[in-house]
């Protein structure tokens, strides 16, 4: 994921929906400043261990897990 260009991305809803067996992932170079969507993005990933301090949330609309 680290070749990922986020730059012009608006919705991540659901992106990693349901990732159940996933326990890491370095999203750090995600470019969050356009998206408006977040919800559900790690929903059901109940073994993902994240670090999320990069992450833009400013127009962030919708937050719901």
């Amino acid at each position: 994921l680290s070749n990922f260009n986020t730059n012009n991305v608006t919705n991540m809803s659901g992106m990693f929906h349901n990732c159940e067996h996933l326990e890491t992932i370095d999203i750090s170079n995600f470019n969050t400043n356009n998206v408006t969507n977040m919800s559900e993005m790690f929903s059901g990933c109940v073994n993902l261990k994240l670090n999320l301090s990069s992450f833009n949330t400013n127009n962030v609309i919708n937050k719901t897990s």
